[in-house]
């Protein structure tokens, strides 16, 4: 029976908020609801904000981030501050695991292709965190790279965010509200018709522009004032609400339908163990035994142990 279901979900909100160095984008962080910070490059310690000490390692940092999702009511927002100082540790964690001196070591774009999976674990995290009914704001620097289009005369400059190719487009994709944060300045003409920059604000973008990345699911104006209230109606009521169910039953008492729960299913009906699979998915050099299957990238579990379950199946039952 299709179980379908109508109206709005309301639940907590992923946000990603970028820009340049001191703009603002820690201050906006901290006027959400019930802030509780993840400070890895200490950059907050001259905001008045309940923080968590910096976690140490990769592993410790993905941890924090689970206690938080496990953890009722220590907070309404989790903020990590920022997403490219996680990707260094992120990066020094795999360069350590595999013995290597950079990321070019791995060879062919290898390196960068296990950073993308590595960081994936940190927003599998955080959407625990969401399920748990927390809002999530990521921090992250920007960039400006010069970009040329096809079908454009000439280059001009863009800004993008402070990561690596493969992981600033998953942060991209996980986020339902990205704002790009800079100065907005006003061009004026002199008596001698000589123009010139003057004044300024700072504003948060809201929608995409060839020169940014920016995107909204809530109808907002393109430009706003860099003022939280501009925004707060959006947190104003994010427990989670099941939308109702015309089959007459319950969503809340059916488990979510993610990759990782379409992996236990086909492992429960296959009769096969988590270590069984761990094993196998480490004798073809995915992952290592000692990785625990929840661990997984979803866009690993979807595109390799779903997409090929039945030969998975068979090989291990076959061994």
């Amino acid at each position: 029976m299709l179980d379908i279901m109508e109206g709005k979900i309301i639940r907590p909100q992923k946000v990603c908020i970028y820009g340049s160095e001191g703009v603002g984008k820690s201050t906006l962080a901290s006027q959400f609801p019930d802030p509780l910070f993840i400070d890895t490059e200490g950059g907050t310690a001259q905001l008045a904000v309940r923080r968590i000490r910096k976690p140490e390692t990769w592993e410790k940092l993905l941890a924090v981030v689970r206690e938080v999702a496990d953890t009722k009511d220590i907070c309404k927002t989790l903020v990590i501050d920022t997403a490219d100082w996680a990707e260094k540790m992120c990066l020094d964690y795999i360069l350590s695991k595999y013995d290597q001196a950079s990321i070019e070591g791995f060879g062919y774009g290898k390196g960068y292709t296990i950073l993308g999976e590595e960081f994936s674990k940190l927003l599998t995290a955080c959407d625990r965190v969401i399920a748990s009914g927390k809002n999530v704001v990521i921090c992250a620097h920007a960039k400006m790279r010069k970009q040329e289009l096809p079908d454009e005369a000439g280059a001009f400059d863009r800004w993008e965010m402070k990561l690596s190719k493969q992981v600033a487009p998953l942060l991209k994709e996980w986020c339902d509200l990205l704002l790009f944060l800079n100065y907005q300045t006003y061009v004026v003409e002199m008596e001698n018709r000589t123009k010139k920059a003057q004044g300024g604000r700072r504003v948060m973008y809201t929608s995409h522009s060839p020169v940014y990345d920016a995107k909204n699911r809530h109808g907002l104006p393109d430009v706003l004032d860099l003022d939280y209230r501009k925004i707060a109606f959006i947190f104003e009521d994010t427990g989670r609400k099941e939308p109702e169910s015309r089959s007459g039953k319950n969503p809340a008492d059916k488990p979510p339908d993610t990759p990782i729960t379409k992996v236990r299913s086909r492992m429960q009906q296959s009769g096969i163990t988590e270590e069984q699979l761990r094993s196998f998915v480490a004798s073809k050099g995915h992952y290592s035994a000692d990785v625990p299957v929840e661990d997984y990238s979803d866009r690993f579990l979807t595109g390799w142990v779903l997409k090929y379950w039945r030969q998975i199946e068979s090989a291990i039952k076959n061994q």
